[in-house]
């Protein structure tokens, strides 16, 4: 159990550090990819040009999150399983499917940047109509809607405050994420994702710390 839960404490650094990392490079490097003011063929134009750096940007944020997604969830699991099973089996089948999303999307989103790059050279006006599909279907899995995280998220944190086993003011944040997170199913509020994922380094950091000291476990 404690080696469970100090796996799963360097997951949720992991996670944290994906969340830092993405939000880095995208200001630094994809500034006037993340601003979306560009039309399609502009977009289509920028990808080819920068390919390699998305490619990297979409594997850490995507890829590399979805998997140590994973291990977080079934070791928060793990934590909450002899107290709450029922909370904490529902808390995990949302994890799992959040990181199925978030894998599914990151994959499709880089097998795409292929198709783009070599349909582009053939036919620029063609490339710009399947970029256009390709980023609804990146969107709707695991871009532009945060609700299953956000569930995930105030699952874990509620089976947190019934069970004490992490700390309190980090079961608030992680409800207050959540919440906003659930929110950006709403059109009007979809701003809350920021709110979500600056919430969300927050707490992989903190959960990651209490897990690698097995404190509550």
């Amino acid at each position: 159990m404690k080696d469970l839960q100090r796996v799963g404490g360097l997951a949720a650094l992991v996670e944290a550090a994906t969340y830092i990392v993405g939000f880095a490079i995208g200001l630094i490097f994809l500034s006037d990819y993340l601003a979306g003011d560009m039309s399609a063929a502009e977009t289509v134009k920028y990808i080819v040009d920068k390919e390699g750096t998305l490619y990297a940007w979409y594997t850490i944020i995507y890829v590399v999150n979805g998997i140590f997604l994973v291990v977080l969830a079934q070791s928060l699991a793990a934590r909450f399983r002899s107290e709450v099973p029922s909370l904490a089996q529902t808390g995990a089948v949302f994890g799992f499917i959040w990181a199925g999303l978030v894998l599914a999307s990151g994959m499709i989103t880089l097998i795409g940047f292929g198709t783009l790059t070599d349909l582009h050279a053939e036919s620029p006006t063609d490339a710009a109509l399947v970029w256009e599909s390709l980023s609804t279907v990146q969107d709707g899995l695991g871009g532009g809607i945060e609700i299953v995280g956000g569930l995930w998220i105030v699952l874990v944190s509620w089976a947190a405050h019934v069970t004490q086993r992490l700390p309190r003011f980090l079961n608030y944040l992680g409800v207050l994420a959540g919440i906003a997170g659930i929110a950006t199913i709403a059109p009007p509020l979809a701003d809350a994702a920021a709110v979500f994922g600056l919430g969300m380094i927050a707490w992989f950091a903190w959960a990651g710390v209490v897990m690698l000291r097995d404190e509550g476990a």
